[in-house]
């Protein structure tokens, strides 16, 4: 039976046979060059087959002349060679003449121009030149269905690539309608069950999820998966994408615990058929850990991610990109599970090995600095979250430039944080900034802008500037009951704010019939009694002593007491003050009621 190895040895007798007999450049010499030329490149042996294949090109070209079919051919088996081996840009001016010359001696329309232009758009789309490879993809699609007609195999080819291409630059809504196209010609011409059929099913459905369709995208990937699973194999490499593919449009659906199986399976699988250690293995059982710190499994994703720290470190090194990212997702799953003192550690750890390993303003440096300052801030140390945050936002500012959403974000992290601080004065220019940037960037009514207004309205009402409070919060709650309805969860926020704000400038009777609508809001939205009602109730409580309707006050607050009591506990600052109260609106309710006899008598 013959082996590459086998073939090598041949053509190696062959061609120094040719050469004592006929010469080292007689065509028959040449061609014996060119097979073993290709023959290296079967067998894997890159450096070998090169030198060869350019040899027999600049041969031919010498000896034939440029137009010859022999070093046409030359021409594209070197071209070809420089693009499967990775030297693309070897590759494209090969591709470009070719494609010139065969224009010029062949036409336009000749099949071999078509191929030669379907090449050089695949060599573009190689090295990353994917919009001058679109226009040549677009016309090889044009000439095929002219040629060849809509269903010939070379034309599904052409549309497939040309999706593929529309795809690389995100214009996967042009993509869509070509792969729509592409799967029912597929399934029609060769079969549900052909290899490029399950190809076309599983691209169209990464279209529909890229542009957002990912209710269109799951069925397309549940049948492509059962399809891969039947003909290929659990084991195919093919099937390990699609379970791949399918549990991460679970994900972007919401559809967390139907992720979790395929991520366990398609770990299992592959430390099968790839061991431990194998770097799509590591993956893997991180991407197992980040399904079930998605799911709120945070207790199942810690020991998964501190694995992979240690397997990461162990075969990549302590300072790899990957190990980084790693730390960084067991940090962040030790927070969510509420382990914030062992996440502090290695987050200010992975700030110093960030700046030192990718440089100060890398984004995986900027985002440590802040996953530092938001743990600093969930363990009370909002004074050692400020000067990181300070430093976030000056390098989101140099590096990313004012209006970026990470720019402003940072802004409003660190203006949250002046509030937190009690430092107002500092945070008031700050939210007055992101502000005016989001409603230039998105609009006055979007909901982050309504949030930056509410945001700033507070600013002001902390700082004692009640007088540009109020009307600010006034127009919030119009603004966001127009936009997004009476019972939405901002509109309740916003009701609260304002009438809060009332009762701050002793406009009482202002602030009840808010608080009023605000507790039934609360009573028919939720149909519980959580903390947010018994809160309302107990505002409301106050507004009523505030107004003087002590009778309503001490009613109300002794039907809500034990409620806040038995919710928050006796010692919580919210059922103190609400007892503190009672006390007060009891006593004025006494005195109220001693002058109401002396004035009778």
């Amino acid at each position: 039976m013959s082996t590459p190895e086998s073939a090598i040895a041949l053509l190696k007798l062959k061609l120094a046979d040719n050469v004592r007999r006929l010469g080292p450049e007689h065509p028959q010499t040449l061609k014996s060059r060119s097979d073993l030329g290709l023959a290296y490149l079967d067998a894997g042996r890159v450096e070998q087959a090169v030198p060869l294949l350019e040899r027999v090109l600049a041969d031919r070209r010498r000896t034939l002349g440029a137009d010859h079919p022999d070093t046409l051919n030359s021409r594209q088996n070197l071209a070809l060679t420089y693009r499967a081996t990775g030297r693309v840009e070897q590759a494209v001016p090969l591709f470009e003449q070719m494609l010139a010359d065969s224009k010029r001696t062949r036409g336009d329309d000749h099949p071999t121009t078509t191929a030669y232009r379907h090449n050089l758009a695949a060599a573009y789309q190689a090295a990353g030149r994917v919009e001058q490879a679109i226009p040549l993809y677009e016309k090889v699609l044009a000439d095929s269905k002219r040629v060849r007609g809509d269903a010939h195999p070379e034309t599904l080819f052409s549309r497939d690539s040309l999706a593929a291409a529309y795809r690389a630059v995100g214009r996967a809504e042009e993509a869509i309608p070509l792969l729509e196209k592409v799967l029912a010609d597929s399934e029609q011409a060769l079969g549900d069950d052909h290899h490029d059929t399950l190809v076309s099913r599983n691209n169209l459905a990464a279209a529909y999820q890229a542009v957002g369709r990912v209710e269109q995208a799951i069925p397309l990937y549940e049948r492509a998966l059962a399809d891969s699973e039947r003909v290929l194999g659990a084991d195919h490499p093919n099937t390990l994408t699609g379970r791949n593919a399918l549990a991460r449009a679970y994900h972007a659906a919401g559809q967390r615990e139907q992720a979790i199986p395929l991520r366990e399976r398609a770990l299992a699988d592959s430390e099968r058929a790839l061991g431990a250690d194998h770097p799509d293995t590591l993956t893997g059982r991180n991407n197992l850990a980040r399904a079930h710190l998605d799911a709120g499994r945070a207790e199942q994703a810690v020991p998964l991610y501190e694995r992979v720290v240690a397997d990461r470190q162990r075969t990549l090194g302590a300072d790899h990109p990957d190990t980084l990212l790693s730390r960084n997702a067991l940090a962040l799953a030790y927070q969510a599970a509420g382990q914030v003192e062992r996440a502090l550690p290695l987050f200010e750890q992975l700030v110093a090995d960030n700046e030192r390993v990718q440089g100060d303003s890398h984004p995986n440096t900027l985002k440590s600095r802040h996953n530092l300052a938001t743990a600093y801030t969930e363990t009370g140390r909002v004074e050692q979250a400020i000067p990181v945050l300070e430093q976030v936002l000056a390098d989101n500012e140099r590096t990313r430039g004012d209006s970026h959403p990470n720019t402003l974000n940072s802004r409003h992290n660190l203006a949250t944080a002046y509030m937190e601080a009690r430092r107002v004065e500092q945070a008031i220019p700050l939210l007055e900034r992101i502000l005016a940037d989001r409603q230039r960037t998105l609009g006055a009514d979007h909901p982050d802008t309504l949030i930056s207004r509410n945001d700033l309205a507070l600013g002001y009402q902390a700082s004692g500037r009640l007088e540009q409070a109020v009307p600010l919060l006034e127009q919030i709650l119009a603004d966001n009951e127009r936009i997004q309805g009476d019972d939405h969860p901002n509109t309740l926020t916003y009701r609260h704010n304002l009438a809060t704000a009332y009762l701050t400038v002793e406009r009482a009777e202002q602030a009840i019939p808010l608080f009023e609508r605000l507790l039934a809001d609360n009573e028919r939205v939720q149909r519980v009694d959580p903390p947010d009602t018994l809160v309302s109730r107990s505002n409301l409580a106050y507004a009523y002593w505030m107004a003087g309707r002590a009778e309503e006050a001490v009613a109300l607050y002794e039907q809500v007491l034990p409620d806040l009591e038995q919710a928050l506990g006796s010692d919580h600052p919210v059922t103190r003050k609400a007892q503190e109260n009672l006390r007060d609106a009891q006593a004025a309710g006494r005195r109220k009621s001693s002058w109401w006899r002396r004035l009778i008598d």
